[in-house]
């Protein structure tokens, strides 16, 4: 499949109450893995990548790296590949849309755009995340791609969870202005009381996409409350790297 087809696959596997499940991912190893498994796609974790590199998380691991991993794993397998791409790398719209186009350049069909402010506290203004957004989806349109831009907020991720249902109201309302400026779904990590992603999922024109984290664990559940992507985020990599020392400490106990 060629970039367009690809693009074109992955927009059409959001569907209210039959969500795309991303297992995320930080090499091309584990891209190969699933694309053997049979996955529809594949998505990158942000701390997952930088983890596995010897980076924090929070745009630490160089963006030439990234790009390299990136093409790496779009060269490993034939399915769409989104990247969670944080801020951008920059803040200022025709900067942020510059480093959009490398990443479309290295092969990505997708990204995850978030409005947290990387190394620093609180959010950006909901229209100047807007205008970041729309220079993503300006430089899309040059490229010719329909890139998925998969627009992030962080209003929940780290809050106190009884704030949650007081934040309904912001969230919905970044959204629409997302969404206005050119995003094609709306993640809300951090976010697990099913009640409030109901109001969402019935809220939001655009596709919800769902962390898998905390309280939630079933995606089923997920599914009858409209949610139309469901991630994991670093959970694969915390297993992952769980079991391997597991492994080494049950065979060093043995030898040792």
């Amino acid at each position: 499949m060629n970039q367009t087809e690809k693009a074109k696959i992955f927009k059409a596997l959001h569907k209210k109450g039959a969500p795309l499940i991303l297992y995320n991912i930080w090499d091309a190893g584990g891209a190969k893995t699933l694309s053997d498994a049979g996955a529809r796609a594949v998505a990158t974790g942000s701390w997952s990548v930088a983890a596995a590199h010897g980076f924090a998380d929070g745009e630490a691991i160089p963006l030439d790296f990234l790009l390299r991993i990136i093409e790496r794993i779009v060269q490993t397998v034939d399915l769409p590949v989104t990247v969670d791409f944080e801020g951008g790398y920059a803040t200022e719209p025709d900067e942020v849309a510059a480093n959009v186009r490398k990443v479309i350049q290295a092969g990505t069909i997708g990204i995850n755009f978030e409005d947290q402010l990387v190394q620093s506290e609180g959010l950006y203004p909901m229209t100047v995340q807007a205008e970041r957004i729309r220079a993503i989806r300006e430089v899309a349109n040059a490229e010719n791609l329909p890139l998925f831009v998969n627009a992030r907020t962080d209003l929940f991720l780290g809050s106190d969870t009884a704030t949650h249902a007081d934040l309904l109201t912001e969230a919905l309302e970044r959204a629409g202005v997302y969404a206005e400026a050119g995003a094609d779904g709306f993640f809300v990590p951090g976010l697990t009381d099913v009640a409030i992603i109901q109001e969402l999922t019935k809220a939001v024109p655009l596709p919800v996409n769902v962390m898998m984290m905390g309280d939630l664990n079933s995606v089923e559940m997920l599914s009858e409350h409209g949610v139309a992507r469901v991630s994991f985020g670093p959970g694969p990599f915390f297993e992952s790297m769980n079991h391997l020392e597991q492994r080494f400490t049950s065979i060093n106990s043995v030898t040792g």
